[in-house]
């Protein structure tokens, strides 16, 4: 179709061409043919006119200056003079005529040209949607207190026989014509007042029988036989309107009146140019009529105004150098309104007629002399100057503008000569984006020109009566009508500008078409504006002066008026946006300004800020977004026009210290972007080299500050002074009460520093997160006094700016809080300014921008600096006068409007967020000072949460700091409710919200809320006695004196420097890991979890901690968790208070992985002051590292006694491989300022002692082989030797001295065995309690294999001390029960000799706390410890002092590596211990789950009174917990085998006989070769190589394929066939039932504000409408205004469904590599959830589902016309899906697919287009280059086209995302982030 029509168009240019050679040279003869006018008088004195042959009388008229003049030409065209004979035909018979053609004056100037020639008096009226039947029949006025009608055009015209002239009849609303019905038809009317009017043969019947009185007194009124009525109009459906009445339509003759043929407009602009080459004038006028031809209009192309050649051919004439293309693009803005194939098209057509696009040629006004109402202006084109004589205003030039803010350019100069050439004709309209300037080029224009500028701010509910008149009251009550600004403007010579062309309703503005083109106008009080030729004319004919004809209501145009419209660029293809339409493009000429490019916007910045620091990188952002051709990149451009540069530019000056990076946020509102665009922001801005300012202040210095204080007058935030107000009335500053925090006073801050550099501000946030809090509270600081206005969907302009009210029958206006703060000088708060319609909250865009307003009233305000002084009409603005504007955030789920989009860029803008977690604590403590911090702290943890789910979109409520505040105010007044009947005051509302109700349990839950648990139960582990302390023995230490072989004896020492390698910094990455709080329902020891985000591979090793007692002065005061892994080795640092972890990746440090190697990696936590520091041992290699965890770096530590050993290089491992390197560090539960770390060697005599402080390496040997070593404090250490296991003590004398003292054992039991010992000593009172005696002495507590703990009193300090011990049976070292260990599967090893962080003690409560593993336990103590296979082991609890004994399950680890058993070759239980301060228990699982527990019984106690308080005892109804696990399912259970079926399903590798084999030949299987079919039997996959499988014969696969074809369509009439597997359904629905959830609540929202009802006007019943108070007091009926559907204009585009196609990868690999990442069930979860989301919203969004494979580019499995409408339905989909990747060959075709669906999108019908691919990256393989994918997703720009990548080997998805543009690639390997990929792509373009 559309080829078709380029190639009518190239026909209708080759008949053109012809033409141009036939026609003649002007002055062409007149052939007999030709229609002509003669007049002629008969000696009686009447006069006749005719044309042709046709003739009417011709009478003089009664009101001549009724008469239109100066319309009628002598030389007239033929066409018109047989329209014009026409219309007479018609007259002679009495008939109403149609004139209907394309949009233009000619019909209008045809029927004006008649009624001249024929001197008939007319009444004229502009038909609009909002004319009513008052506007044609009769309207009350009130006169003296007394209410009369007046008749008004039609009446009038039918009683005087004039002829009624209605231009615009598609205008009118439906049911305002027909009252014209009958008297079209039969001349009849019933008036309101009474009367009727009569035909007058009718009436002159009557007359015959009646006499004149009996007639009057009947009311009856003769209608002139010379009455009739001429109505203009387009036709519809082409144009938009509404389409003809029949009844009405049946009463009117009807002429199509089209543009002048090609010959005769040819003579006329021949005519009018007397220096312009006939060539030229045939060019334009060829390609205008190409345009006009059939063609053009098939290819969707609007009309050319012909109409205004005419005014281009004059500017031509005027300035031959100006290029023919220049002023087309004037006529006709092609580049502006037309979508890329219209563009194409006329730039075809122009290049035909060699009108080629020659540049902007450099230009601009040299000079402007004024001579009174006229200038000469001297403007240069290219390199030649003109002189043109132009209109000017009444005001003096001012070259170089009047406010002197306008900074000239090259390109300025040149648009301003542009539009000094356009004024010499015509009226023009400035078109721009938003901020690029068109105010200030206009306003230099107006002050060259020396105009008043007269600003009028058009917006969207604007009716007629708004632009032209106005009704109001007169003080003693009678009704007048008040000329509008622009009304004003004409009179007085101004030069009116019409802001917001784009927004007003084109029905509405028609009204200004005569005054446009011919200067006439005619208002609702009859008055009627001439031009002034026609006004010197009629004052000539008529002979009368001008205060008479003011008297008969005709006005002066003054010569000098002029208007310029500005407006924003039309949006191609849009039904609402797309405001160019044929019927404006015959009012105006259409000036493009383009926004400035980075050298002419730097000028004009550096001119208007001097001083201005380097901008370099901010321009070169700004540009780069500019230029985009990315929609997102360039959609955020609009927020950083050369305003908001400008406003930058001064603060950075002001405040030279301005962090860039977060100007540009705050400007662009980042913090509210959708994600997608966010991230497009951020990636531009690294790319311009702005970072983000690294704030490295503690919370202590931040707090410290920002603070603010009020001193002499001075107001200080932060380390922004400003002075403080001095108002005269106090009474309207705010007081209130506002709890300061530091997030809101840097806000404030901010704030101030704008509100001093004479900024409005607007603040944009979520609701209550304080907006009117922070502003009241910074305007009680400044002490300045507020106005406040709340803004609502029903605000128009009018209650925005006045409130008009009815006093005594006079209408009172009164200010609005607006006016008020204008004329006072106060601050005006708008509240709620999103809720408004933003047409009406533009009007402060004036307001803000010039300080320049006009008033309902007639009233105008100015701004302080206009120089124009204050009168009653005129109110001069204050200059203190600001605005601060509150508005919600953009977008869903506020449904308002978007204001920031509208005029964001005229405030400074301040994003305002709830509080960050310090600053939110610190003010609820304000609140509820009785509220326990643990409280708060979960409330605002909980709360944040929530808020992050909203701004990812996963819920839609954005629960904010109010909601806080009320419940911690509750808690506070009444603290025995508890927590969870209080948070139901908040959550009540989401009740009734499956979905979202468990969204919230989940997460109050996890801050251990317990939200919506019907069972609060108490779980503690049962106690049970421990067995008494005995004394089994006795330990003596050798002292001085005795000298026997085991005496004491001092060691030889060698000591040396430690050397130090380093530092190295490592990248330190910062992680926030996820607390969740296990004490919602359910109070047990365990506190919280966190899950560390560990790799697959990775094994956790080792756990220390940094306790608070150990750590220095200024660190803030937590306790650091210290983890190790392996594989590989990496660190994490975990402050338990702030749930944030520093993560350090050791991989370069180490040497991979590989063979043999396998790193155990021990950790030692130092004390201050080298507390932020580890020592890492890694025993295999002898590595020693100290880590700094907060910097990064890494210092290796080198000592001669610690020898580093390679690792071995063995390809394979054995079992056990050996230790090659027994040195072991021995763990020190007291750290010392010397950072001292001892290292001994296992079975051998070397010590090596460090002091990492010094630097120093001590070398000790030693007389005995050792075995282990415990630290009894921090220069003692308890050593057993290898063999004999006997003890010694060594002490430590000096830094390099040190002393064996050899321990000898007395007692039945032999040497102990000790697992461990503590350092530090029990308190008296535990220690009496422990042992049932009252007792004080040294001592330490040992932990033995057959002991529960021994207490060694007197040790060490005592030469003798005794061994009290609780006995237990010696703990079996390995599993007898069971051979495996039921966790791993895994036959356990025996316990190493040093069982690591199995032990912890707790010196405050005196416990022995022992990690086990479920088999340990002893069955009569916990007899289900054996059925729990699913726990990670127990915590043996031994309470020395209470004598209790309880073991406390530790759940089972969620996520288990592979690789563990490398770990449980070290240990022989998964769970690692160890203590922290207030003794507490960190335990960490092999999976990575780090748990926090309570085991003291005085702590238990205390926090269980806390959770009962919480939990609240007011409700009585009985809770209960349900637990939720994920299901692990299998869709593999529906396939037809083909091989022999293996009972027992061993694995079968290669080889070509079993189903479900791998790597093997001819059966279905996995990674094979020449099988049918893939089946997967569960088993590891071996592949063959693809060489391989590509040898396979021709044959062969023809076969194997044949057969996989024939299983495939079986398996689909099973399908189709098949039972409603609901089981099936709901596994997969149930993943994604939530996403599906918030996808459909923002569907929703989409079509909520789409539904929107607006106001209906001019209605009998509903709410008073303040524009109709007038009419109401006349005593009109239709004065009210109510809600309703508006009915889409007829005419307008019909608003066309989304059309989304989702391509879904079904290829063999997605099937193949399932197993490995379950990416076939994820892509089938994605596809559900599209399904089940789009149901029910077929209207708005139309989809279908594409599946392409080895097989197929485009198997339809969802068509647009037949969406599933059931689940049965969705089901078989997925099942299609699947088999289909079971069957089909492998192979590859994602680029056809996604090239036929961008194809076939692109060419349908709809509002916009999404194509969205899912896939594996799996593009390697099948050699896809991803550069050439990229080229594919961007082919169309119609078309929005996205990769989600769900599936992935290795990093194969990442890189390839990577080389795709930034945004139209995703990778997914979680289905949970599907949903939110999709909500981004739909909310990110299809809310736009």
């Amino acid at each position: 179709m559309r080829l078709h029509g380029l190639m009518s168009l190239e026909r209708a240019t080759r008949r053109l061409r012809h033409l141009q050679t036939i026609i003649g040279r002007p002055g062409t003869r007149v052939s007999s043919a030709d229609v002509q006018v003669r007049w002629s008088s008969s000696e009686s004195g009447s006069k006749k006119v005719s044309i042709g042959d046709i003739a009417t009388p011709v009478k003089d008229p009664k009101a001549p200056e009724l008469v239109p003049h100066k319309y009628f030409k002598k030389d007239l065209p033929q066409t018109v003079l047989r329209h014009l004979r026409w219309i007479m035909q018609k007259d002679v018979l009495g008939q109403d005529v149609f004139l209907i053609g394309p949009p233009g004056p000619l019909r209008r100037q045809i029927a004006l040209m008649y009624l001249e020639l024929t001197k008939r008096e007319v009444e004229y009226v502009s038909l609009s949607r909002d004319t009513t039947e008052s506007d044609l029949k009769q309207r009350r006025e009130i006169l003296g207190g007394t209410a009369y009608y007046i008749d008004q055009c039609a009446v009038r015209a039918a009683l005087e026989g004039r002829v009624l002239v209605l231009e615009g009849v598609e205008k009118a609303e439906r049911n305002v014509l027909p009252v014209l019905n009958n008297l079209l038809e039969n001349r009849e009317m019933q008036l309101d007042d009474g009367r009727f009017l009569v035909a007058a043969d009718r009436y002159d019947k009557l007359l015959r029988d009646h006499s004149q009185e009996e007639l009057d007194s009947l009311k009856l009124v003769r209608v002139d036989e010379r009455f009739r009525v001429i109505a203009l109009g387009l036709p519809v459906p082409r144009y938009q309107g509404n389409p003809l009445d029949p009844p009405l339509r049946s009463r009117f003759q009807a002429r199509d009146v089209h543009p002048l043929p090609f010959k005769e407009l040819y003579s006329m602009l021949q005519e009018q140019s007397k220096n312009l080459p006939a060539d030229r004038v045939s060019q334009l006028l060829s390609f205008a009529t190409t345009l006009l031809q059939s063609e053009s209009s098939e290819l969707g192309l609007p009309d050319f105004p012909m109409d205004n050649l005419v005014h281009v051919v004059k500017i031509l004439d005027a300035l031959p150098g100006v290029s023919s293309h220049a002023v087309l693009q004037r006529l006709y803005p092609y580049s502006l309104m037309l979508g890329k194939e219209g563009k194409t098209a006329v730039t075809d057509t122009l290049s035909k007629f060699e009108l080629v696009d020659q540049g902007l040629a450099d230009g601009g006004v040299e000079s402007v002399i004024k001579q009174g109402q006229e200038a000469a202006v001297k403007v240069s084109v290219g390199r030649k100057n003109y002189d043109l004589k132009l209109a000017a205003g009444q005001l003096d030039s001012v070259p170089s503008g009047r406010d002197g803010t306008f900074v000239p350019t090259n390109y300025h100069d040149t648009f301003l000569s542009e539009l000094m050439q356009s004024h010499l004709a015509k009226d023009f309209c400035v078109v721009g984006p938003r901020g690029s300037g068109k105010s200030v080029v206009v306003r230099q224009f107006a002050d060259m020109l020396g105009y008043h500028v007269e600003p009028i701010m058009l917006y969207q509910d604007m009716t007629s009566r708004d632009l032209l008149q106005q009704r109001t009251t007169m003080p003693n009550g009678d009704t007048v009508w008040r000329p509008s600004p622009l009304v004003t403007a004409a009179l007085e010579g101004s030069l009116a500008v019409l802001d917001g062309v784009h927004r007003i309703n084109q029905g509405s503005f028609s009204v200004l078409h005569r005054l446009i083109n011919e200067r006439e106008l005619q208002l609702f009080d009859g008055t009627r504006l001439l031009n002034a030729e026609q006004y010197e004319s009629v004052k000539e004919e008529t002979g009368s002066t001008n205060e008479q004809l003011a008297e008969k209501g005709i006005l002066p145009i003054h010569p000098s008026f002029r208007i310029v419209a500005l407006s924003e660029p039309p949006v191609p293809g849009s039904s609402k946006q797309q405001w160019m339409s044929p019927e404006m493009l015959t009012m105006f000429l259409y000036h493009h300004l383009r926004p400035l490019s980075r050298k002419e916007e730097f000028n004009v910045i550096s001119s208007l800020v001097p001083n201005v620091s380097d901008l370099g990188p901010l321009f070169d952002f700004v540009h780069t977004l500019r230029d985009s051709t990315d929609g997102t990149l360039t959609s955020l451009a609009s927020s950083l026009s050369t305003r908001q540069l400008l406003r930058i530019a001064r603060r950075v000056t002001q405040y030279p210290g301005e962090d860039l990076y977060a100007i540009i946020h705050k400007a662009c509102l980042a913090r509210f972007l959708p994600r997608l665009a966010r991230s497009a922001l951020d990636q531009t801005l690294s790319d311009s080299g702005i970072k983000e300012a690294n704030k490295e202040t503690s919370l202590e210095s931040f707090e410290k500050a920002i603070t603010c204080e009020v001193k002499d007058g001075v107001l200080r935030l932060g380390s922004t002074s400003v002075p403080v107000f001095n108002p005269d009335n106090k009474t309207k500053v705010p007081d209130i009460l506002f709890y300061e925090n530091p997030q809101h006073l840097s806000v404030m801050e901010d704030m101030v520093k704008d509100f001093s550099l004479g900024e409005h501000l607007l603040l944009v946030g979520n609701q209550g997160v304080g907006k009117n809090k922070i502003v009241d509270r910074f305007l009680q600081l400044l002490n300045r006094p507020r106005e406040y206005i709340q803004l609502h969907r029903d605000t128009t302009v009018q209650t925005l700016t006045l409130q008009s009210t009815v006093r005594e029958g006079i209408i009172i206006y009164e200010d609005s809080p607006l006016v008020k703060a204008v004329k006072s000088g106060s601050v005006l708060v708008v509240d709620e300014a999103d809720k408004a319609p933003t047409h009406v909250t533009c009007i402060l865009k004036t307001l803000v921008e010039s300080g320049e307003m006009h008033l309902a009233d007639g009233r105008r305000i100015v701004s302080a600096t206009s120089g124009i002084p204050a009168s009653e009409t005129v109110i001069v603005s204050h200059p203190d006068f600001r605005m601060m504007v509150l508005a919600n955030r953009p977008g869903f789920p506020f449904l308002g409007n978007d204001f920031f989009g509208a005029m964001g860029d005229i405030f400074s803008c301040h994003a305002i967020d709830n509080p960050d977690i310090e600053s939110e604590l610190s003010m609820l403590r304000q609140y509820g000072p009785n509220v326990p911090e643990n409280t708060l702290r979960k409330l605002v943890l909980a709360f944040g949460e929530l808020r992050d789910m909203a701004d990812q979109g996963l819920i839609t409520y954005p629960y904010s700091t109010r909601e806080v505040v009320n419940m911690v105010r509750h808690l506070d007044q009444f603290p025995n409710e508890g927590l969870t009947t209080v948070v139901k005051n908040v959550f009540d509302f989401d009740q009734y919200n499956k979905e979202l109700k468990e969204t919230l349990m989940e997460t109050m839950q996890k801050h251990g809320i317990p939200l919506g648990a019907s069972e609060a139960s108490i779980r503690l582990a049962k106690e049970v006695d421990l067995p008494k302390f005995e004394v089994i023995g006795q330990w003596s230490v050798a002292s001085q004196g005795m000298r026997q072989k085991t005496a004491l004896m001092q060691l030889p020492v060698q000591t040396s420097r430690l050397q130090v390698k380093g530092p190295v910094p490592m990248f330190v990455e910062n992680k926030k890991l996820d607390r969740t709080e296990t004490r919602a329902s359910v109070f047990t020891e365990q506190e919280a979890y966190w899950m560390l985000p560990l790799e697959e591979s990775n094994i956790i090793c080792d756990v220390a901690v940094s306790k608070t007692a150990d750590r220095s002065p200024g660190q803030n005061k937590h306790d650091i968790i210290h983890v190790a892994t392996a594989n590989p080795i990496c660190l994490y640092s975990i402050n338990p208070a702030t749930s944030a972890a520093n993560f350090i990746d050791l991989y370069d440090v180490f040497p991979s992985t590989a063979g043999a190697y396998r790193p155990r990696v021990k950790i030692l936590a130092l004390g201050s002051p080298m507390d932020d520091s580890v020592v890492l041992h890694e025993e295999v290699t002898n590595v020693v590292l100290m880590v700094n965890v907060e910097s990064g770096e890494i210092r290796r530590l080198l000592s001669e006694g610690l020898p580093e050993t390679p690792p071995e290089k063995r390809r394979f491992t054995t079992v056990m491989p050996q230790a090659k390197n027994p040195f072991r560090m021995c763990p020190n539960p007291s750290p010392d300022p010397k950072g001292t770390v001892l290292f001994y060697k296992l079975n051998e005599s070397n010590v090596e002692v460090l002091n990492i402080l010094e630097g120093m390496s001590h070398s000790l040997s030693l007389p005995i082989n050792l075995q282990a070593c415990h630290a009894i404090d921090a220069h003692r250490w308890v050593l057993c030797e290898a063999e004999t296991n006997s003890k010694y003590l060594l002490d430590r004398q000096a830094e390099d001295k040190f002393e064996l003292q050899p321990i000898s054992e007395t007692g039945g039991y032999g040497p102990m065995k000790i697992t461990q010992m503590t350092a530090s000593p029990m308190s008296d009172a535990l220690l009496s309690k422990t042992l049932g005696e009252k007792i004080s002495s040294p001592n330490r507590v040992a932990v033995t294999p057959d002991s529960y703990a021994s207490v060694m009193v007197g040790f060490p300090e005592l030469g003798t001390s005794e061994i009290y011990s609780a006995p237990r049976q010696e703990l079996q070292m390995s599993d007898t029960v069971k051979k495996s260990d039921p966790l791993f599967g895994l036959v356990s090893k025996p316990a190493s000799p040093n069982p690591g962080r199995t032990v912890a003690y707790l010196p405050e409560s005196g416990q022995v706390i022992r990690a086990l593993p479920t088999w340990m336990v002893p069955e009569d103590v916990v007899p289900e410890a054996a059925s729990k296979p699913d726990l990670s082991g127990y915590l043996e609890v031994s309470d020395l002092a209470g004598h209790k004994l309880r073991y406390i399950p530790v759940p089972g680890s969620r996520q288990v590596s592979p690789y563990v058993s490398w770990l449980l070759s070290a240990s022989e239980v998964s769970v690692y211990i160890a203590p922290l301060s207030d003794d507490e228990l960190v335990s960490v699982d092999v999976g990575g789950c780090l748990r926090l527990w309570e085991t003291s019984v005085s702590h238990l106690e205390q926090s269980l009174q806390e959770w009962r308080n919480m939990i609240g005892y007011e409700d009585s109804r009985p809770l209960q917990v349900n637990e939720e696990r994920e299901s692990g399912r299998d869709h593999d259970n529906i396939d037809p085998k083909h091989g022999e079926i293996d009972p027992q399903n061993a694995p079968h590798v290669g080889g070509g006989n079993w189903a479900g084999g791998t790597g093997g030949s001819n059966t279905a299987g996995l990674g094979g070769f020449g099988g049918p079919y893939r089946l997967d039997a569960g088993h590891q996959v071996f592949q063959v190589p693809d060489w391989e499988k590509a040898a396979v014969p021709q044959e062969v696969t023809e076969a194997a394929r044949a057969m996989g074809q024939k299983a495939y369509r079986e398996r689909l009439r099973e399908i189709e066939m098949s039972e409603f597997d609901g089981e099936t359904y709901e596994k997969f629905a149930s993943s994604v039932r939530r996403q599906v959830q918030s996808l459909r609540v923002i569907l929703d929202a989409l079509q909520a504000k789409g539904k929107e009802r607006q106001w209906l006007k001019n209605q009998a019943y509903g709410d008073l409408d303040d524009a109709k108070l007038i009419e109401g007091l006349t005593g009109e009926k239709a004065i009210y205004k109510r809600r309703g559907e508006r009915e889409p204009e007829l005419g307008s585009p019909q608003e066309l469904p989304k059309r989304v196609r989702l391509v879904v990868d079904v290829s063999g690999s997605m099937y193949r590599f399932n197993g490995h990442d379950s990416r076939l069930t994820r892509e089938m979860e994605a596809t559900l959830m599209m399904m089940e989301a789009f149901e029910g919203y077929e209207q708005k969004i139309k989809y279908d589902i594409h599946a392409h494979s080895g097989e197929t580019y485009a198997d339809p499995m969802v068509k647009t016309d037949k969406p599933p409408k059931n689940n049965k339905e969705r089901l078989n989909v997925l099942k299609m899906m699947h088999a289909h990747s079971q069957f089909c060959i492998s192979g590859d075709n994602t680029l056809e697919a996604v090239k036929n669906a961008i194809k076939e999108i692109g060419e349908e019908e709809a509002d916009e287009h999404f194509v969205i691919l899912l896939s594996d990256a799996n593009f390697d393989r099948y050699g896809i280059r991803p550069a050439r994918f990229a080229e594919i997703l961007t082919s169309d720009e119609d078309v929005n086209a996205y990769a989600i990548f769900i599936g992935s080997l290795g990093d194969q998805a990442i890189k390839l995302s990577k080389q795709l543009p930034m945004g139209h690639s995703y990778v997914c390997m979680d289905t949970k982030n599907l949903p939110m990929i999709l909500q981004q792509i739909f909310t990110s373009t299809m809310l736009s």
